[in-house]
């Protein structure tokens, strides 16, 4: 980890927690989930707090790691995970037929690393929506740096309850985002609502698979280490999202879990037998070292007290996605495209 690093690394974490607060903040955050004592009704009543939370915890961890864009993509041998990761969004786009001139929402958008990309690939104005007022910050920072602060743009509200007018959208998307909805009935509806009649809504969606099995105990395990690691109030399985979208009144044109078809596993970059320069700071080796420098940040007063707790749980949530995906009981890519009927 270079100085540079470490330091954008150290100033942003806890997002916009005070950093007297994090310690506290992390204290919360656990409890909401099973390994501390947690219910799932209370992670679904509570999860604007929760998922707030989480992400104040731990975007600097996601954008030091991963970038701008916090998604995993099906990936080809010979290509870098930032190359799959494009055109995983570059995908999105072609799939919903954009055009230059679309007005288009990303539903639960992070910093708006697939918004710029999309955007630009696309000619279109994209428009993300997040509840999370330190990604919004940062996102705007990145899109003034981009140039794409015209076409580009966030709004800070709750996806369940969307400040935008009837048939607002000529296309709306999500990756790996509306797995934090507490009702996937009820975010597809808003989605619905705010899309135009004749046009479509596609999305990647983290699911569990056929192959999980409820009473198994160390599926359950693993579930649970990716409910906690990821903010999480219950992953839903890809049956469930289907019947959510068709009960919401989408007609689905086509679904399929991306993760079956990809060439190299999903989970690889990930994965501690795997080594890559590409990715070095998420191999083992780079996580040993930022586990390694983090303690030391905190230990001088740089990293508020609860970092390592922060980076503790998000390795807890790496060992549940690559078992998870190792026993194809887990998917972040259950890709679907529904259209909303005239």
């Amino acid at each position: 980890m270079s100085k540079a690093g470490a330091f954008d690394l150290a100033s942003g974490l806890g997002g916009k927690i005070e950093k007297d607060d994090v310690l506290s903040a992390v204290d919360k955050y656990e409890k909401y989930h099973s390994d501390f004592g947690g219910a799932e009704e209370d992670r679904k009543a509570n999860y604007t707090d929760m998922v707030n939370k989480y992400y104040d915890l731990v975007t600097s961890f996601y954008e030091y790691g991963w970038g701008e864009s916090f998604h995993f993509a099906p990936r080809w041998k010979g290509e870098s995970l930032r190359e799959s990761i494009k055109r995983h969004e570059h995908f999105l786009a072609l799939q919903l037929g954009l055009k230059p001139g679309h007005k288009v929402l990303d539903v639960g958008c992070g910093i708006g690393g697939p918004l710029r990309e999309i955007s630009r690939f696309s000619s279109t104005s994209v428009m993300g929506i997040n509840n999370n007022e330190y990604q919004i910050t940062r996102g705007k920072a990145l899109n003034r740096v981009a140039g794409v602060d015209r076409t580009c743009d966030f709004t800070k509200a709750d996806f369940m309850k969307m400040p935008f007018s009837d048939n607002s959208f000529d296309a709306v998307y999500a990756i790996e985002a509306t797995c934090h909805a507490p009702d996937a009935v009820g975010c597809y509806k808003e989605i619905y609502r705010v899309l135009k009649p004749g046009q479509s809504f596609a999305a990647y969606e983290w699911c569990m698979t056929d192959a999980f099995d409820p009473n198994n105990q160390e599926h359950q395990k693993i579930k649970a280490e990716i409910e906690i690691g990821d903010g999480l109030p219950d992953i839903r399985s890809t049956r469930q999202c289907l019947a959510a979208l068709k009960e919401a009144g989408f007609e689905v044109i086509w679904e399929n879990d991306l993760a079956k078809d990809s060439p190299l596993p999903w989970y690889l970059p990930l994965d501690t037998s795997h080594f890559s320069l590409s990715s070095f700071r998420l191999t083992a080796v780079g996580r040993f070292i930022t586990k390694n420098m983090v303690m030391g940040l905190e230990y001088v007063g740089l990293a508020p007290k609860g970092s390592q707790r922060v980076q503790s749980f998000l390795e807890k949530a790496a060992e549940g996605l690559v078992a998870g995906g190792k026993k194809e009981i887990f998917t972040p890519m259950y890709f679907f495209l529904a259209w909303k009927p005239l």
